[in-house]
């Protein structure tokens, strides 16, 4: 993998790849937890780092233009700091975002995108931010929300995760304005927890990661911070809104799917998300306020984010998981000692994934090659220097990408039998109200930023970054088109078991037999091309879809764990996606007979809360597997099917013998048999 860089600035580039494409190859040096150095910070001088990511969090902030919020510590951050005004993340959900921001790689290359799974689990030797800065000497510490849900990184943290135990999770409506003080509650608990902490690290070199609840929902704050608003922070509100998001569906006070949202009804909630975002500076500002009376102002790098926007009724909708630019869009605010200039804006397009190499930059650590962002250091140097042409994103698997221009928001959508294009010029509706995509006069504006989103994030780098247009000679391309495609799945398939086949380039790990492993060699490099601007390759016919269900059935039975074999079954995860079922069905478990554990896999038609029921011969129940909440698609590979360890309900493993696993969805109940033998 080639790197550039600037001699005498903090710019850093990685080599083009297109957009399925992997940084995680086979034979590349890749960056694990082997390579991973034992230095002593201290010694060298280097910045601790003050780490803030808040959930839900969009750029409605007194320094954002918002003069209506009350946002004034984080307004303080920005006055002796870089405000980021066009700062996208890479896909609008929890976990994607934040595996994303924590690995510095982009979701397709971690293969996380829901908010399902651990990127330990699909990328388990990737160095994470905090990892890497431990690696260096760094004392690291997680407080709050940092990564998703129950998810916890042992390698990452120099002691245990500390989260705070959630003491009103019993309200059943959207927003409550509680007779609270601001401890009683999550944000205000790691905020004490936090100024702790640093009072306990003030003279060790320490990388802190914080992460605030609010203004997620449902917005639970004190009194005093709903009577802040008394006059609405948004204007223009639509006197209708729909609500197909599902997170929105579970409160009581929210009509079920297919309801409207009231106007007085949306005038609450932005007053509540107005209120949970003021309580949530609140908080930070102790902190702050902490960090300065410890004298440790002159010596730490803060950075701070949202993890992604949030609709408040804009485009029909209320909160994420959208392509549109405010569930897009996020703040992001950096301030480190000695910074010059400060309390400015910059226009500059940047990604949450440029996070890690930045902080890497500005702590005077290495920046590892593998990391899919760049270093916003010149654009802190000079605020108005060219930069990234375009920042990308992506909402469900293999199916929605978008890229963020200087003026438009391009987007495709669709699979192999249709594709829906979406295009809004900011420029004159920035609310993103009008699809000007399929109007005559824009083919030509349609097809260049088609064009450029095919062309994947490394041809948006500024100029002086990008690597060199070289034509090179692909070994898994195996048809020598100069494409790595379906076509060269096939031709791999068809010499399975092939010891002298019609292309003898298809035994990729030259291990004298064409077989599955080949195949997935292959298909970790789905997508890359050996000329410039080749488009991506999501011409997935019918029959193409059926002879991908036949590799999946082989790969259960493959052993190799390595990175590449997992970006592998990652690809044919997406492809089988990109055609969605036409009804739910539930497939064999596999292995069949199992000892001590099996996968479950299974296809939705619709997006549905999955429970999978676990049952002897005689209907006694043994286990529940609660999946929650999953997208249409096909849940085939050991990635995305249910997984059962084999125990009941206490924790003991369950005796041989025939079991039975209903699939409930909701909306049907289907059963099959499954056998155990010890």
């Amino acid at each position: 993998m080639k790197k550039i860089q600037e001699t005498g600035t903090l710019s850093q580039a990685c080599s083009r790849r297109d957009f399925l494409s992997t940084s995680l190859k086979a034979g590349a040096a890749a960056f694990t937890t082997a390579l991973l150095p034992n230095l002593s910070a201290k010694a060298q001088g280097q910045y601790n780092v003050l780490f803030i990511i808040v959930d839900d969090l969009r750029p409605l902030l007194g320094c954002y233009g918002h003069a209506k919020m009350h946002t004034p510590n984080i307004d303080k951050l920005a006055q002796r700091g870089t405000v980021f005004n066009r700062a996208y993340c890479q896909f609008p959900l929890c976990n994607p975002s934040r595996a994303s921001i924590l690995t510095g790689l982009r979701p397709e290359t971690i293969g996380v995108q829901d908010n399902f799974t651990h990127y330990r689990r699909s990328v388990p030797d990737v160095v994470s931010l905090p990892q890497y800065f431990k690696s260096h000497g760094y004392h690291t510490r997680s407080i709050g929300k940092i990564m998703h849900g129950p998810f916890v990184d042992n390698l990452s943290w120099s002691v245990p995760t500390w989260s705070p135990r959630n003491r009103f999770n019993l309200y059943t409506t959207s927003w409550n304005s509680l007779d609270v003080s601001d401890g009683e509650l999550r944000d205000g608990m790691v905020a004490s927890y936090t100024m702790d902490v640093l009072d306990q690290v003030r003279d060790q070199q320490f990388f802190l990661a914080v992460g605030f609840y609010k203004p997620h929902l449902p917005f639970n704050v004190p009194t005093k911070y709903y009577e802040l608003y008394n006059s609405p922070v948004i204007e223009n509100v639509p006197d209708v809104v729909l609500t197909p998001q599902h997170e929105m569906r579970v409160y009581s006070d929210i009509p079920a799917e297919g309801g409207k949202i009231s106007k007085e009804k949306s005038l609450e909630l932005i007053r509540g998300y107005a209120a949970s975002t003021s309580y949530m500076d609140a908080q930070f500002g102790s902190i702050l306020k902490q960090v300065d009376a410890l004298g440790l102002t002159e010596n730490t790098v803060i950075v701070f984010c949202g993890d992604h926007g949030f609709h408040l009724g804009e485009n029909g909708t209320f909160a994420k998981r959208t392509p549109f630019d405010v569930s897009v869009r996020s703040p992001l605010i950096v301030s480190f000692p000695g910074q010059h200039p400060v309390g400015v804006r910059t226009e500059a397009i940047v990604e949450l994934v440029d996070i890690f190499p930045t902080l890497c930059h500005l702590c005077k650590l290495p920046v590892p090659d593998e990391l899919e962002g760049i270093s916003m250091g010149p654009v802190i140097e000079e605020p108005t220097t060219p930069w990234k042409t375009a920042a990308f994103s992506e909402v469900d698997v293999g199916y929605t990408f978008s890229i963020h221009t200087e003026q438009y928001r391009y987007t495709e959508t669709g699979s192999y039998d249709s594709l829906t294009k979406s295009l809004y010029d900011h420029d004159v509706d920035p609310s993103e109200n009008v699809n000007i995509a399929y109007s005559s006069e824009n083919e030509e504006l349609v097809a260049s930023l088609g064009q450029q989103l095919k062309a994947g994030w490394e041809e948006a780098l500024p100029l002086h970054l990008r690597q060199s247009n070289t034509s090179q000679t692909l070994p898994w391309d195996i048809n020598k088109d100069g494409l790595v495609d379906m076509q060269d799945l096939l031709l791999v398939s068809e010499n399975f078991g092939s010891k002298l086949p019609e292309h003898l380039n298809a035994d990729i790990n030259q291990d004298g037999l064409i077989d599955i492993l080949d195949l997935l060699l292959v298909a970790a490099h789905y997508g890359e091309s050996s000329t410039f601007n080749s488009p991506t390759p999501f011409n997935i016919l019918p029959e193409h879809i059926v002879m991908i269900e036949k590799w999946l059935i082989k790969v259960q039975t493959i052993e190799d764990t390595s990175d590449v074999i997992r970006k592998g079954i990652a690809t044919l995860d997406t492809l089988i996606n990109l055609t969605k079922p036409k009804a739910n069905t539930l497939l064999p478990n596999y292995p069949n007979p199992f000892n001590p554990e099996t996968w479950i896999p299974y296809d939705l038609a619709i997006g549905s809360d999955v429970n999978i029921y676990i049952h002897n011969l005689k209907g006694d129940s043994i286990r529940h597997l609660n999946v929650g909440f999953q997208r249409p698609g096909k849940y085939r590979s050991r990635s995305r099917a249910a997984y059962w360890d084999g125990r009941n309900a206490y924790g003991e493993q369950v005796s041989s013998g025939v079991y039975f696993y209903s699939f409930d969805t909701g909306q049907n109940i289907l059963t099959r048999k499954m056998v155990i033998t010890k």
